[in-house]
């Protein structure tokens, strides 16, 4: 780089008419804290006044080669995904108080504060997936069905950053609260999230990403009261979907909320998406952990509980699980290299919710997850043995 603007600035000075050589010393310094102070990741500033360099175009040689992709030793490539349950801040516009905005105050109104004990985890991965439950809008506005809702969620659109910020590619984004405000801050919603380069999806839309050369779809259902319209829909998109891209991830919005187990709806809808091709199936909506299938080979994850949740100051179960796998990817054939939990709190805090995801590391506390998770398969036909913790 610095050979590059040394080279510049050569050529500068002989093209330059000899006046502009006995220039003030301060011009010149204010030359080089130009060139110093511009963006390295992709210098835009042109040169002028050089003949025939004005379109000329700075840039990092560095950063403008394609990242590395890692091959493995058989010519494959490994994808790393991470999803996590219900991720909900802000708080309600018709209430005084703000539990989510009290919390932030006291870290320094950062709201990246929720993702300070989990953060490296998400940064580690090739993509992490969460359940945006709600909106990001400043409006107040709130339609009339939804003036009796319990619970109405909506944070300042500035707060989007703290998906960027902290390695969340991607949201699902059909859920029983998108449309908390109406459908104008639904759109307004995605708009934030396109602006600030998160991926998300809905039953209408399909997020699409380019992961080390593997193309990835992820299509998102809400299903309660939605089946019948739903299981014609499903796999047809799913099936479509997978003649287009490498690996294709479903979301379900479904089942009972504060239930440890899935209906026989969700079983039918999981296996259903999986045999039209899905690659993994997350499911959210209960707020509590339900079991994961491993069907024909794909795991289907029925509830990952709460991960980020503001809309309880403290529920009544702060455990949850954040589920990983990895996808072996060769000649655009998918193949699943296992998986492993990391047993969360939703909370640093055991007598109150303070939003931040905390990874359990108490054995007692740890056990009563996995107890939780095996008592709930034992119904179920194709319920994965064990939760690795490790890979």
């Amino acid at each position: 780089m610095k050979r590059m603007l040394s080279a510049l600035l050569a050529v500068m000075m002989l093209m330059t008419a000899l006046p502009a050589a006995f220039a003030e010393e301060e011009d010149d310094l204010s030359m080089f804290e130009i060139l110093e102070d511009a963006d390295e990741r992709v210098l835009s500033e042109t040169i002028s006044g050089v003949p025939g360099m004005e379109e000329m175009e700075l840039y990092d040689e560095e950063e403008a080669q394609e990242p590395e992709v890692v091959v493995e030793a058989d010519g494959s490539v490994i994808i790393t995904v991470t999803a996590t349950g219900d991720f909900t801040i802000g708080g309600d516009s018709r209430k005084r108080t703000n539990i989510f905005e009290d919390e932030m105050k006291r870290h320094g109104n950062d709201v990246n504060f929720t993702m300070t004990n989990i953060r490296d985890l998400l940064a580690d991965d090739d993509l992490t997936i969460v359940n945006f439950e709600g909106t990001l809008t400043n409006s107040t506005y709130v339609p009339k069905e939804k003036k009796e809702n319990q619970f109405l969620f909506s944070a300042p659109p500035e707060y989007v950053s703290v998906l960027a910020d902290n390695s969340v590619e991607a949201v699902s984004l059909e859920n029983n609260h998108v449309l908390d405000h109406g459908e104008e801050v639904y759109e307004e919603t995605q708009q934030h999230l396109d602006e600030a380069g998160i991926v998300w999806s809905n039953s209408e839309n399909i997020g699409v990403m380019d992961i080390k050369g593997v193309t990835v779809a992820m299509l998102s259902y809400l299903c309660i009261d939605r089946y019948d319209k739903l299981w014609a829909k499903v796999p047809t998109d799913i099936a479509a979907a997978k003649t287009r891209y490498d690996i294709v991830i479903v979301n379900f919005h479904w089942g009972n909320e504060l239930d440890y187990a899935p209906t026989n709806n969700q079983v039918k809808m999981g296996r259903l998406a999986v045999d039209a091709g899905a690659d993994l199936v997350i499911g959210h909506h209960s707020h509590r952990i339900q079991p994961i299938e491993q069907y024909k080979g794909v795991y289907i994850c029925y509830s990952l509980g709460n991960f980020c949740f503001a809309g309880n100051s403290k529920p009544s179960d702060m455990s949850s699980i954040i589920f990983q796998t990895k996808f072996r990817v060769k000649n655009g054939e998918v193949t699943n290299k296992g998986f492993r939990i990391v047993p969360i709190r939703i909370s640093s805090k055991t007598d109150r919710n303070d939003f931040i995801p905390t990874p359990l590391v108490k054995e007692t506390a740890i056990d009563s997850v996995l107890t939780t998770l095996k008592a709930n398969g034992k119904k179920l036909e194709y319920a994965v043995e064990s939760y690795p913790l490790e890979w």
